[in-house]
Formats: structure tokens, C-alpha cells, sequence
């Protein structure tokens, strides 16, 4: 029987806020970035400390190893980033040394883009060889992630409401992307700079299963008494991203009165810095100058509902390769 195990996809996060201009270079491929974007990125790390998400990841991947055993189905389970240590291309290698013949692959963004998961793909399959993958392109509907959103939400919500002595609205956001990578270009239209990922594929559908995410979460929460969605943490380059965004959501939020509100993001799997920045430093300063408590569910992280969510995929991958 070929050996198998799990490939888990991350962005990656530096250190320390010296190693940020190498790390935001790998982001944008190379690309040079404004100094004052540069500073911008490591005064935000410096005002939270530092990213855990690399460290959160590794412990995920030891949740879902122990999933898949518990479940008659022990593999090992490899972590790789695409922006920082360990890298995805120094991982495939150390598989295929180690005598891997037939990985899973699955990325820790469940809703699928251009400029997050088929990057990730790519980075895969330019090391992987003779090495046969399994690439989950999505899992933005599988129920057990709503579940383990929801389990936060349904927590925090709870308390928000012994609080105030009201059910409280909620906020869903996911993370921006640029326009131009969710939408198919125009006839005979060129890219510039920016091949397609798929040639000959129509605007891919990421806006589409972030929305549907959100959906699943608030029908397992009916006591929700209103909902608002909204993409966050646009970046400062590329064009236009898409929207709205969390900003003009809360202007919106705040002109119909609302005092207390929770923002609970559906696209991040894990504390980071568009969680702890972004969310608990940006947001909610914003909020609260329009007299808006915004609070927010813990964050996923090492949920057990999560980890079941990620084997269950895990082993439909593995056994539709070995097939």
C-alpha cells in the first residue's frame, strides 16, 4: 500500500518585526513595497506583540493527526507555508524524502480564490514530482466548519446578551481580495503581470462561498436578531479591492442605532494579525467612535470541531487517491 499523509496549507508568519520586509516580499512575489507600507505592517506587529498563527497552525496539525487515528486512519501530517518558514517547496521536498507516495492537500482557507489558494496549488505542485496529490479546492460548505464557528459565535453571543439583556447582531467578514482576481478578465484582455491561474476559467466563485459560510453559521444561531456582512483588511496596492468594507459596514451598523455589536470573521481559522490587529485594535476603535462595543468570539484556533472538519476532508482526499 503507497504511503500516505496530509499536506496542511498556510500564509506563514515572520518571527520578529525585522524579518517583516522578507515576509511581505514573499507575499507580493517580489514586488518592491512602499517604505511607509513597510513601517505601516511592522508598527501593527509591534502593537501586538508578534503573529501566533505559525505556532497555532503546527498545534492544528497535531489535533487532525490525532483525529485521523482516532478514525482508523493514521498519517502523518506536514505543515507548510507559503510565505514563511517552513516553506511549502522545503516541505514537499522533506515528504518525498521521507518516502511520502500520496498526500492530501488542504489549504487552511476554506473559501477558494486566486490569490490564496491556487498560489498555494501551484507552490505544491511545482516540487511535487512523482509524488501524487489530492488538492481540496474548497471547503467553505462543509457543515462542521459552521458548526465550529458557530460553538464561538453561540458562546460569545450569550454572554453579550447576559450582558445587555438583548440578542445581539453579529457582523461577518472574511478577508478582501483584488477585484481583478475575482473577476474574469474581458475578452482578448491581457493580465498584465498577473497570469491566470486556471486558463480559459470565468470570475472564480470566493465572494460567492464567503457569503454562503456566513449563511450556514447564522442558521445554526436563529436567535441572531440582524446580520451584516462585510470584507476586511483591503490592501494598499493592486487596483481596487472588493467590498464593502468593514468600515463603511459599521457607519451603516451605527446609523441604525446599534450599541453592541459582534464581529466574527469566517475566513481566518486562527488568531493572527488581521485578527489581532486588525480586528481588536482597528475595528474596534473605529466602532467605539461611533458608540459601537464591538466584541468578537474567540477565535478558532485549537477548536476539536475544527480538527474533525479538516480530517473528514482529509480522508475523503485520501481515499479518493488511493482509488
Amino acid at each position: 500500500m503507497a504511503k500516505q499523509a496530509l499536506l496542511l496549507l498556510a500564509h506563514g508568519t515572520p518571527e520578529t518585526i525585522d524579518q517583516i520586509p522578507e515576509y511581505l516580499r514573499n507575499v507580493v512575489s517580489g514586488r518592491t513595497l512602499p517604505q511607509h507600507v513597510v513601517e505601516e505592517i511592522q508598527h501593527r506587529y509591534s502593537l501586538i506583540g508578534r503573529s501566533p498563527l505559525t505556532e497555532i497552525t503546527m498545534e492544528q496539525g497535531r489535533l487532525i493527526q490525532a483525529e485521523l487515528a482516532a478514525a482508523g486512519h493514521p498519517v502523518p501530517v506536514y505543515v507548510g507555508m507559503r510565505n514563511w518558514r517552513p516553506y511549502i517547496p522545503d516541505v514537499v521536498r522533506q515528504m518525498r524524502a521521507d518516502g511520502i507516495e500520496q498526500a492530501a492537500v488542504i489549504c487552511l482557507a476554506p473559501q477558494n480564490s486566486r490569490t490564496s489558494v491556487g498560489l498555494f496549488r501551484r507552490a505544491v505542485q511545482a516540487e511535487a514530482g512523482p509524488l501524487r496529490i489530492d488538492f481540496t479546492e474548497d471547503w467553505a460548505s462543509h457543515p462542521l466548519l459552521a458548526d465550529a464557528f458557530a460553538e464561538r459565535l453561540r458562546a460569545a453571543e450569550a454572554k453579550l446578551t447576559a450582558e445587555t439583556g438583548a440578542p445581539v447582531p453579529v457582523l461577518f467578514t472574511a478577508h478582501s481580495v483584488p477585484t481583478r482576481t475575482v473577476q474574469p478578465p474581458a475578452p482578448g484582455e491581457e493580465q498584465q503581470g498577473q497570469p491566470r491561474l486556471w486558463p480559459g476559467e470565468g470570475a472564480d466563485t470566493y465572494t460567492e462561498e464567503a457569503r454562503h459560510t456566513a449563511d450556514m453559521v447564522a442558521e445554526r444561531l436563529p436567535e441572531i436578531p440582524q446580520r451584516w456582512f462585510a470584507f476586511q483588511s483591503q490592501g494598499t496596492s493592486g487596483g481596487p479591492w472588493i467590498g464593502p468594507s468593514v468600515e463603511e459596514t459599521l457607519d451603516i451598523i451605527a446609523a441604525a442605532g446599534v450599541k453592541t455589536l459582534l464581529l466574527q470573521p469566517i475566513g481566518f481559522l486562527c488568531d493572527h494579525v488581521e485578527i489581532l490587529y486588525d480586528v481588536d485594535i482597528l475595528f474596534r476603535e473605529y466602532a467605539a467612535k461611533r458608540g459601537i462595543r464591538l466584541e468578537r468570539p474567540e477565535s478558532l484556533n485549537a477548536s476539536a470541531t475544527l480538527a474533525k472538519a479538516v480530517a473528514d476532508l482529509a480522508q475523503q482526499a485520501l481515499a479518493r487517491i488511493q482509488s
